[in-house]
Parts: C-alpha cells; structure tokens; sequence
C-alpha cells in the first residue's frame, strides 16, 4: 500500500489519540495540530494526501480553515467533523466540495472507511472492476461462440460496451487490451452472422427479425404518439442524433438523468450500408432504399456521392409515412448542423410545444468524425474511442442541445434519443477496383465489375434481395467487415496511411448495426 499522509486538525486533539495511533498501525503517517491557523501552516508547508478537519475550533473556525485550504490547494481533500448535526453547517461544508462529512462520536472503522473511500477508491475501484471482467469474460465467450438471436447478439455487444467503460475509467488498462481482443472477436463472429441472416430478415415474413431503420417509426414511435389534439400526453421529442454509437450514448445517458427517468432503453438494428442517405432515409420513410426510389423518385436522391443532398427531403418523407399511417398528427422537423442553428432552436422552443411531434437531427457527431478524417488536430484529440467518447460527451456539455433538453424536461416533454447508425474505427485495408462513377464511401462500395477479392467482405450481387436501388443490370454492393476499409491500388498506400485508425461507417460491425434507443420522461 501506498505511504499516505494524513493532517488532522481538532482542538481536542488529545482526546483523539487512539484514532490516529488506530490509523498509523494501519499503515498512515497521521500530523496533528490543534488549531486552524496550524493546519494551514502545515498544508503551506508539506504536500498532505487527506485533511481531517473539526468545524467547532475557537479561533479560524473549520469551516474558515476549509475556504482559505481550498485557495491554497484546491484538490487536497478535506474531511469535515463535527458534533454538530445542523442542516446549514452540512450544506456549507458542501458546497465547499468537501470529500466527506463525519459526525461525532466517531467510530475507528468509520475514520478508516472515509481514508479508503478517498485515498483508495481508484486502487480498489480497478481491482474489483478487474476481477469482475475476468469473471464474465469466459459467459461472454460462450454466449457469442453459440447460436445466438439478433436479441442476444444486442445483449453481448451492450455487456461488451459496459466492461469497456468500467475498464476505461480504471488505473490498470492491462484488462482492457484482452476485452479489445474480445470485442474483436465477437464483431468476427457477429459479421458471419449477419451475413447468414440479413437477406432472411428482410425477405422471409415468418422469420424472428430486428426492428430494423425502415421500421423504426413505425414500431416504436408513432404508439406513442397523442392524436387528441394536443390534450393528454405531453409532446414527443424525437432526438436523432447522427452518428451515436451505443458506448456514447452511455456516456451522454448520465448527464441526463438529472431531468429524466428512463422508461425504455433498448436497441434497433439499421440497415445496410450503414450510411446517412440509406439508413436515415429508411427511418423517415419507413420504406427500404429501393421502395423509396420506386415510391417516391421525386425525393429520392441516388448514391452518386456523399454529400448532405442525400438527405435534403427527410421531412417529406415523414411527412408522407404519417399520412400513409393515417396519423393526423401536428409535427415539426429540424435539422441542425451548426451552433448557431442549435441557438436559435433553443431560442424558438416555446413555439414546438403546439405539437404533437418535434423531430430534431442533430448531425454534429457525424461532422465530427468526418472531420476527424481530414484533420491532423482532431486526430490528434481523438486517437481512440476513450477519447472519442471524451469529445462527444465535451461537446454534449458545451452545445445548445443541452439546453434544449433542459426545456424538454422543464415544459414535462417526453424525449427519444436514437441515432441512425454508428461507426467504427478502422484499421485493416481491403483492395478493390472500380470504376470512376463507384461512390467514395470506405466501408462499401456499389457499383459495376467491381474487382475484389470476396475476403472480410458481405457481397451483394443481388441488390434487390437487399431492397438496394439497382442502376445497372451488373450493380453489386459489396460491404466491409469488422473493422477492414476500403483502399485502391493506384494509392494503396496514401489511403491506407491516411484513412488507418479513422472511424468510418457504411459496413457491417456490431458499432454501426447496434444502435441505442431510449425513451425517456421529464422527472415530475
């Protein structure tokens, strides 16, 4: 164990020698001092680990003490003690970010509790966290080594996402490069399985099949929805935001807790490619991509290229699938893709409370990560998904959808947050040869005669049994695995340099398939 060292501070500190003797057989150098103005002498002059602090000294009060220790050291922590059991004293000592509050008498385990709580919580925290993960790495390894359901499949990727995060936050990262390789492994097993079953789940009507992008709204949505004219139920929110990856969302889940309780956390399966202009367009429509191109071709836009044109008529679309639906319902769309689109929806919230609907795509995280592609510094910010997941939640913190939301909660709304598909981060180059019309996207590629070699990749040769538009009679789609890209020979290496380690989108992985969905109700 770390030698730590402890300062206590009490005007009667005789009295309490077998508390300090009780914690130096336990291994911590303890300082007494009997008055405020010698404590902060002594946190002057000596680096301490943990203060104990009496708050009814005659003189320097401990409260006095605590504000003018804080100024000198503002991340030394500070135990307040007290006889005293008054409301405000605990409230004052509070909001002066104490470390923790013990009421005399006091106990030798209640003393030694509070020491590891402060000084040794990482320690035991990583330890228990460890352990823990060892314990469920052989039931995650079966589970995913079975025949699995597209339910238990969710189920392993949300426990595998749940040991990343406790693993992240904890001081030994050995355990982590074992679930990493874990994680990889299932995402293997998991491409196999959705290339056995994904023209069934589409095509066979008496298969057991995911909710998937095209039936989103109309599965999960619109039963929530009031058609009684605004009475009853409080408006809906329908947050989409672009890109969100299910360990994100966990994330972004805690800073909403404060205004939300949780009345549904599930996922949804989006279709392929996993991209804005399929999957979103999907949502919105409730029809595949080659429904919408055969139904709708005055909104349908082709796969030409990656730009936001793709999706300029999302609002149509659903527009179209309420009607279809017969929903007479009062709704509103807005897609924002910069702060000062946020600001003014924020600025305007008073005028959504009319309706029934409000749906609201946030497309940040995708310019993100897009960015994150082109920019030397972004990458620099983000070279892995610990610090991918540090940005997103900065940003959530720092952005106007957060005071949006905090009016969703104020006016009792009630909010779904989704998102459209997710990402991975990509490392192994997989060649193919085509032509100069085959889009741009990295992680699949539509188009005629393309060359490849069929290795870590789900082709298409029938995109009709994919519910994919078809230009050409001799039109493939062919989608990258696990976490392969994209490359072209004439550049291999200028791609493969500058693309490695991006995060992309498009293909088949547990990342960009599995995706969040929560339902959530403003807290009376």
């Amino acid at each position: 164990m770390q030698n730590y060292s402890i300062l206590w501070a009490d005007d009667e500190i005789d009295l309490l020698k077998p508390h300090i003797l009780f914690l130096k057989n336990k291994g911590y150098d303890v300082t007494s001092v009997n008055s405020g103005a010698d404590a902060l002498d002594e946190v002057e002059q000596t680096n301490y680990d943990v203060v104990f602090l009496d708050e009814m000294m005659p003189g320097m009060t401990g409260l006095e003490t605590l504000a003018q220790i804080k100024q000198l050291r503002p991340n030394l922590p500070v135990v307040m003690i007290t006889k005293s059991e008054e409301e405000h004293i605990m409230e004052e000592a509070i909001g002066s970010k104490i470390a923790d509050y013990l009421i005399k008498p006091l106990n030798p385990n209640q003393i030694l509790l509070s020491v590891k709580k402060i000084l040794d919580n990482k320690r035991l925290v990583t330890e228990r966290t460890n352990i823990g993960y060892q314990q469920d790495f052989r039931n995650i390894s079966m589970q995913y080594n079975d025949r699995m359901t597209y339910e238990e499949w969710a189920d392993v990727y949300k426990k595998l996402i749940y040991w990343e995060l406790e693993l992240d936050t904890s001081q030994d990262k050995s355990m982590l490069e074992v679930m990493n390789m874990q994680k990889s492994e299932a995402n293997a097993t998991f491409c196999k399985f959705v290339i056995d079953n994904y023209e069934d789940w589409l095509n066979d009507p008496k298969m057991d099949s995911p909710i998937m992008s095209h039936q989103l709204m109309r599965k999960k949505v619109f039963p929530l929805l009031n058609q009684n004219g605004g009475s009853g139920e409080a408006p809906l929110f329908f947050l989409l935001i672009d890109n969100l990856r299910y360990d994100q969302w966990k994330i972004i889940e805690p800073l909403l807790s404060e205004y939300f309780t949780v009345e549904e956390e599930s996922s949804y399966y989006s279709i392929l490619p996993t991209t804005t202009g399929f999957a979103r367009n999907a949502i919105f429509s409730g029809m595949m991509p080659s429904e919408m191109e055969r139904k709708h071709p005055d909104l349908w836009v082709n796969d030409d290229s990656e730009d936001e044109g793709l999706n300029n008529h999302e609002d149509e679309f659903l527009r179209r699938q309420l009607e279809q639906s017969r929903l007479n319902v009062k709704m509103s769309y807005h897609k924002i893709l910069n702060v000062g689109q946020g600001k003014s929806l924020v600025d305007n919230f008073n005028n959504l409370l009319q309706n029934q609907l409000n749906v609201v795509v946030y497309n940040f995280v995708d310019m993100l990560s897009h960015a994150r592609t082109d920019m030397a510094m972004i990458k620099e910010l983000a070279p892995d998904e610990s610090a991918y997941r540090s940005i997103t939640r900065s940003w959530f913190l720092h952005s106007p959808l957060l005071e949006f939301i905090q009016k969703v909660a104020a006016k009792g709304g009630r909010l779904i947050v989704t998102t459209d598909h997710g990402m991975i981060r990509v490392q192994k180059p997989a060649k193919i040869v085509g032509y100069r019309e085959t889009n741009t996207n990295l992680r699949y590629k539509q188009g005629k005669n393309l060359g490849f070699d069929d290795n870590h990749l789900f082709v298409g040769r029938k995109p009709e049994r994919l519910f994919l538009p078809k230009p050409h009679v001799s039109t493939a789609y062919v989608f990258t695995l696990e976490d392969y890209f994209f490359a072209y020979p004439n550049n291999y290496n200028y791609y493969v340099n500058h693309y490695r380690n991006t995060f992309q989108h498009g293909g088949v992985s547990l990342e960009e398939m599995v995706i969040p969905f929560s339902y959530l109700k403003a807290k009376v």
